[in-house]
């Protein structure tokens, strides 16, 4: 979803991604919170929110998507350099406009990526709470030989092997790297 009252910059930014992503756009804050927050609509994985914006401003909607717990990754794109007030907002990456095409599409790239690794890692922690809960019982020896509870310490093997070798990849494969941490290589470029 992208939020921008400018509508050049909104058609803009929706063009240079429809090709990969669906899009869903909003002009004002209000009306991305009442998209947002339709229970018949499916949360975006992703939020491009502009800060500065007439009625609900950026900062305002990214307040309620936390609050609300919206299961959704929020980057702010936006003119207003970053200052002190910037340090109790949940975003997940923070630019500054003008935002270049190979920026936006790294930044929704990489904003994916921490998504997909994130439900991995979920998941990890989940079985591995079930499974210590399962051990801490005193029918070890009888939930060893369990179908399911195997089938749980097999899932958790392959979750470990994947999350394991995907941090891996993406913090020695500099490509990667620049993916998860492009709003902040951003600031730095010439």
């Amino acid at each position: 979803m992208i939020v921008e009252d400018e509508p050049f910059l909104l058609g803009m930014y929706a063009a240079r991604l429809e090709d990969s992503y669906t899009i869903e756009t909003a002009t004002t804050g209000t009306e991305a919170i009442e998209y947002l927050f339709d229970n018949e609509t499916p949360v975006p994985d992703v939020v491009l929110l502009d800060r500065r914006m007439p009625g609900l401003s950026g900062d305002k909607v990214l307040y309620r998507i936390r609050d609300r717990g919206l299961d959704c990754r929020v980057a702010m794109i936006t003119a207003i350099e970053p200052d002190a007030d910037i340090v109790d907002m949940e975003f997940d990456a923070y630019l500054i406009k003008p935002v270049r095409e190979r920026e936006l599409r790294s930044l929704v790239e990489s904003l994916f990526e921490r998504r997909a690794l994130e439900d991995r890692m979920q998941e990890l922690f989940s079985i591995t709470s079930r499974l210590i809960a399962l051990e801490q019982t005193g029918y070890i020896d009888i939930v060893e030989n369990d179908p399911e509870y195997l089938a749980l310490k097999e899932r958790k093997a392959e979750l470990e092997a994947e999350t394991d070798s995907r941090l891996e990849t993406l913090l020695s494969d500099q490509t990667r790297a620049r993916l998860l941490y492009c709003d902040l290589l951003s600031r730095y470029k010439e």
